[in-house]
């Protein structure tokens, strides 16, 4: 059907009003809002863990030690410091010391860490280096639970002394314990020393005096 352009112009323009009122008016539903109970979630932290530091050795109680003359020792050459420090600790009235120390023997090297007051090793520590242990025993009068061994100390104007340390254990078998380990990590650092050319295979016999009739009690007998 034909129309005039005015009135497909006004039907048009009235469509789009339609349309238009329709679009205004309409209302879109809200979207359902559900709600939940809060529940327990357990959230795993990002922070990496820190490995714990732990240490193989044995809980002591540190004596002391005592500078001790002479280069060749033999049995029972820490006896006499071993009642001095143990008369020490008798005098200072204190008999029943709980474990100060923690004492790590390794295959070059002694560590002696301090404990803190939650009974842990803590990072201040004595080092020995084994090679300057000239002789360790576990078989003393006094107590069967003490430990002694003798270290060279070397000064600051590279003179030496000979230095008598004496740990207390918590039992004799730890005592023997610690000197058996002291005598495998004396064996390791005397082959290192010798394959590395510090020691010569004609001299060791008489650098380092080996005494295989009684391991667990002392080490061999270090000399220069």
């Amino acid at each position: 059907m034909w129309q005039p352009a005015t009135e497909r112009l006004q039907h048009f323009q009235t469509m789009l009003k339609t349309k238009l009122n329709v679009l205004t008016l309409r209302k879109e539903p809200l979207p359902t809002v559900i709600f939940h109970e809060p529940e327990a979630i357990e959230l795993c932290s990002t922070t990496p863990l820190i490995k714990k530091n732990t240490h193989n050795g044995y809980k002591v109680t540190y004596l002391g030690k005592v500078t001790i003359s002479g280069t060749q020792f033999l049995s029972g050459c820490t006896e006499s410091a071993v009642v001095g420090l143990w008369n020490r600790r008798a005098l200072a009235q204190e008999e029943h010391l709980p474990a100060n120390s923690l004492l790590e023997i390794r295959p070059f090297q002694v560590r002696l860490h301090h404990l803190d007051g939650r009974g842990e090793a803590s990072v201040t520590m004595d080092t020995y280096q084994v090679a300057r242990i000239a002789y360790c025993t576990a078989d003393h009068c006094t107590s069967p639970n003490v430990f002694a061994w003798i270290y060279r100390e070397i000064n600051d104007d590279l003179t030496f002394q000979m230095d008598c340390h004496a740990v207390e254990c918590e039992s004799k078998l730890e005592a023997k314990k610690l000197a058996h380990s002291m005598m495998e990590a004396f064996r390791k650092t005397f082959h290192s020393m010798r394959s590395d050319g510090r020691i010569h295979k004609s001299g060791s016999s008489d650098e380092f005096a080996t005494d295989d009739s009684a391991p667990d009690d002392s080490t061999p007998e270090e000399d220069g």
